[in-house]
């Protein structure tokens, strides 16, 4: 019983301090993919990616990704409480319910967890993002996540998107291809950022006046 119970407590130890150990490593290293890009691979997909520090890549694009995606990005602790109230209350009415994961949460799940949608993964996302905000600044979350950010089919990161979508690099992309990149991410497999429907461009214009609009909670990305 001895000897169980310590295996036990082995195992919880590990549970708890593996999390943050590989956040910590990823405070300075770049991670070497995430389980997305192995399961593409896996499924035949050449993998495009290239690693680029956040003053390599357009200051555009970190704003434009805030405006897009989470807004209170530079303001929040990992969680979006008012998104997740309005959801809670959609869903509550029956009515369809919106996103409400951060820029946070989308890292954390993006570095360990696998796709889909379960009661277990959400969980786990909610646990990896408690370790995401308090061992990494902002900056260093936002250039994690746009360096493992799906952009379409084997396509990985700022560089390799931007490179893919617009035939240039990802320090020299414009406010215009920022905004379409950053409204492309809901849905990058279908949505193409360098061939954008009349939806997309609208929606990208829509974020570059909100860029504007946004003044100090743009702060931790400027």
């Amino acid at each position: 019983m001895r000897r169980l119970r310590r295996i036990l407590l082995i195992a919880l130890a590990v549970i708890l301090l593996l999390p943050a150990l590989l956040v910590l490593a990823y405070a300075i290293l770049p991670p070497p993919g995430t389980p997305l890009m192995l399961i593409r691979a896996a499924e035949g997909e050449t993998i495009d990616k290239s690693w680029r520090w956040l003053g390599e890549i357009s200051p555009h694009l970190p704003k434009a990704v805030v405006a897009a995606e989470d807004n209170l990005f530079c303001r929040h602790s990992g969680f979006d409480w008012n998104a997740l109230g309005e959801v809670l209350q959609d869903a509550s009415q029956g009515e369809r319910t919106r996103g409400a994961s951060t820029i946070s949460m989308q890292l954390a799940k993006n570095l360990f967890l696998w796709p889909g949608r379960s009661y277990v993964r959400k969980g786990l996302e909610a646990y990896l993002t408690l370790h995401v905000e308090l061992l990494l600044p902002k900056r260093r979350i936002m250039e994690l996540y746009l360096n493992v950010a799906e952009w379409g089919p084997g396509i990985y990161g700022a560089e390799a998107a931007a490179r893919h979508h617009f035939g240039k690099g990802a320090k020299t992309l414009t406010a215009r291809e920022a905004a379409l990149l950053a409204v492309a991410l809901p849905n990058p497999r279908q949505w193409a950022a360098g061939k954008p429907d009349g939806y997309l461009a609208g929606r990208a214009g829509t974020i570059g006046r909100r860029i504007g609009q946004l003044g100090p909670l743009l702060d931790c990305v400027s």
